[in-house]
């Protein structure tokens, strides 16, 4: 039988839970959220009406109540043994009903483990936390016979028992890795800028398959959330195989038909070329076909992203009050690139979405500790919602306006299947934007080089410009000031 974790997402990575009638350790250090997760494997069993108990030698019950409190939980239904000195159990007059580890032998202790134990019964216990034992046992033969004692105990009576303990202890003999059933660790790591990253990893569940490797957690107000590590190979399904219009015939007939389904693409250019502005008008195509779209903004606030549009003539407020389009605003100060992919997941599964915009891989750039670990979240990410038939386009900005010194932070181009480029270029005296298909591996496409522009809340796609050359480069030239003079040499000759 699995018992509930109480924490969705590590219930996913055990596959269902923990299996009944083991020992766990629970280690992390001093802040990643151990006791945290451990009420919330007790309250999980107090919904079912499974009796819990608590055993704590490092916090009082009043502190344990109050962290729970912050939480909005009520904790009364679970009993708490607390093994903590007060002032008047230090005095020889007073009945000891706490115990101190360095006032009392590491025996009493046990005894009064042992008693709370018989007198509950409890499907459910928590020892908080093993440092106290060790300290009080003081070798590690008699450290490892209290702790093997107490599974046994734990074992006749049935009872699920998670003990939490600080780092593994460089001496082997200190740990319980080969006592225990299971070993989770949760690690808590500072950033140069914003939050601490959390991250979780299940290290050993005898006889049973996890989820390996580390997987994105965080503390909020409710307890721990856990984000699974995205693998993309569970998540696939058929589809129709279709070409995703956007509702311009120009920029259709330039893609070849469209977008294909299930792909992805990359509008790459400047600031200011109109990325933002050509993937709200897949959103507003989305819509009209009855598609849901959800958009993740990286550089910008959902309010400057609405105000933007409605001044451009791309109105999606509407959409977003029905629900047709979803806006996301992300901070990479404050989110982990697998808390994304958690959101993201929840977002395509939750409303059927057909077209994932993210806005931009600039600051999807600025979430990741290095860039080889961007390609690899990238490309799961990617894969998923192509196997779901999710259409994503990838907005990047390239540093540089104009000229051939722009460049992008990431080469990203590799990972899409369709590689939208605009350029500025300047045409008597006026700053235009160039759009071109550079690659797509789904079907042919247009090799011209059309021009973009925004007028009157209208996207239009003009005729290919065949007057410059050089337009992608930055440093266009006008043909018609060579050809004149080829003409007139012809001329002479005859």
């Amino acid at each position: 039988m699995l018992l509930s974790t109480g924490v969705a997402g590590l219930d996913d990575l055990l596959y269902g839970g923990l299996a009944a009638g083991g020992l766990y350790a629970v280690e992390g250090d001093t802040g990643a959220g151990k006791t945290t997760l451990c009420l919330q494997f007790l309250l999980a069993g107090a919904r079912q009406g499974e009796r819990g108990l608590l055993v704590t030698l490092s916090e009082t019950a009043a502190d344990l109540r109050t962290m729970a409190a912050s939480h909005g939980w009520d904790i009364s239904a679970i009993e708490i043994l607390e093994l903590v000195a007060r002032d008047e159990s230090l005095s020889p007059e007073t009945h000891y009903a706490m115990f101190h580890p360095s006032e009392v032998e590491l025996t009493e202790t046990t005894r009064a483990i042992l008693a709370a134990v018989e007198r509950v019964k409890p499907v459910r216990v928590v020892l908080d936390s093993l440092g106290e034992l060790r300290l009080l046992a003081q070798s590690s033969l008699r450290y490892r016979r209290e702790v093997l004692a107490l599974k046994y105990l734990f074992a006749r009576t049935g009872a699920t028992v998670l003990m939490v303990d600080d780092p593994r202890s460089e001496n082997v003999e200190l740990a319980i890795a080969s006592i225990a059933t299971g070993i989770i660790t949760l690690e808590r790591d500072a950033t140069e800028y914003g939050a601490f990253m959390r991250r979780l990893q299940v290290l050993k569940m005898r006889g049973r398959a996890v989820r390996e490797g580390y997987h994105d957690c965080r503390i909020r107000t409710g307890g721990l959330e856990v984000y699974p590590r995205l693998i993309a190979a569970e998540h696939t399904q058929s589809y129709a195989r279709a070409s995703i219009k956007s509702g311009l015939a120009e920029l259709d007939e330039l893609l070849g038909g469209g977008l294909a389904r299930g792909t992805g693409s990359l509008f790459l250019g400047p600031a200011g070329s109109g990325k933002s502005s050509l993937a709200a008008q897949y959103a507003r195509a989305a819509a009209a076909r009855g598609d849901h779209t959800a958009i993740f903004l990286f550089d910008e606030s959902i309010a400057t992203f609405l105000e933007r549009s409605a001044g451009l003539g791309f109105d999606v407020a509407p959409l977003v009050k029905d629900g047709r389009v979803t806006l996301r605003q992300i901070d990479p100060a404050e989110l982990s690139p697998g808390e994304l992919a958690y959101y993201v997941r929840q977002t395509v599964e939750g409303n059927d979405t057909r077209i994932v915009v993210i806005d931009s891989l600039t600051g999807y750039l600025n979430s990741m500790p290095s860039e080889k670990l961007l390609t690899l979240h990238l490309h799961e990410l990617l894969t998923y919602l192509g196997g779901r038939g999710v259409t994503s386009i990838l907005l990047m900005a390239q540093h540089g306006m104009v000229g051939g010194s722009a460049q992008t932070p990431i080469d990203a181009s590799y990972l899409a299947d369709t590689v939208l480029l605009l350029r500025f270029f300047e045409a008597k005296g006026e700053v235009r934007i160039a759009v071109s298909v550079i690659k797509k591996r789904t079907g042919v496409h247009e090799r011209t080089i059309r021009e973009l522009s925004f007028e009157k809340g209208r996207i239009t796609i003009g005729d290919p410009i065949t007057d410059f050359v050089g337009v992608l480069s930055g440093n266009p030239q006008l043909v018609g000031q060579v050809t004149p003079a080829r003409e007139r040499r012809a001329r002479g000759n005859t």
